[in-house]
């Protein structure tokens, strides 16, 4: 069982009105400084294999908070770096709330190509596939951090529950907000979800789990046979 906690990162200046997308230079504000810093105490008790960030100013300094006092150092991967949003890079939420494009992204994302960016379908794609070899590369008894963007989480999140993309806007995750995915190689369990000041002493790995009906697979030691996954958060 890997154990993937998913961390948006904290805020910036221009989180909320303006979509940052791959806009160079944008760096945590006072407040979302403290929410790092805060992420890095409340998770000081688990141990990570790895600490993953989004290339992303703003992903870095979050994920280096949560790296301080570690032996960990903090990985780059690019595929959780923000969706491409191309032309709409640094434009206020408003302005593109009125263009034909929003109510796609918001209706229809699978169909969603931002002009001259990226594919909404491709940044799943990316993502997925990075947690997925992250996963294999780090083995099954793993338990590591990913800071990345809210669409991106959301994605993998999406594909997690087995829901197709044009779902991904019911899926909530908020600044330095935690969510958890435990994968088995039965399924995904969704643990956690947009989780803002969850305690995580129920994330620590267990030195006994009791065997279930599905051949150990259960990740909470539920007695319930059929369905019996997680509860969240």
């Amino acid at each position: 069982m890997t154990t993937v906690l998913l961390v948006r990162h904290g805020l910036t200046a221009m989180t909320g009105p303006v979509l940052a997308g791959w806009t160079p230079g944008v760096h945590l504000n006072e407040r979302g400084r403290e929410q790092a810093e805060a992420l890095g105490r409340r998770l000081a008790p688990l141990e990570l294999d790895a600490i993953v960030s989004s290339p992303l100013e703003r992903c870095q300094e979050t994920a280096a908070a949560v790296a301080q006092g570690r032996a960990v150092p903090v990985q780059t991967d690019d595929r959780f770096g923000e969706c491409g949003y191309g032309e709409w890079t640094g434009r206020p939420l408003k302005e593109l709330a009125k263009e034909p494009l929003w109510r796609v992204v918001q209706a229809h994302p699978s169909a969603a190509v931002f002009p001259g960016g990226e594919a909404l379908a491709d940044t799943q794609s990316r993502a997925v596939r990075a947690v997925r070899e992250w996963n294999e590369r780090l083995g099954e008894k793993a338990t590591y951090l990913v800071c990345s963007h809210g669409d991106v989480i959301k994605a993998i999140v999406a594909d997690a529950l087995g829901l197709h993309l044009d779902q991904f806007q019911r899926i909530t995750a908020d600044p330095v907000s935690l969510t958890v995915i435990r994968y088995t190689s039965l399924r995904p369990f969704l643990l956690r979800s947009n989780d803002v000041g969850g305690d995580v002493a129920d994330l620590m790995p267990r030195e006994e789990v009791a065997e279930e009906s599905d051949g150990g697979e259960n990740p909470t030691g539920s007695d319930a046979a059929v369905g019996g996954g997680p509860g969240t958060t």
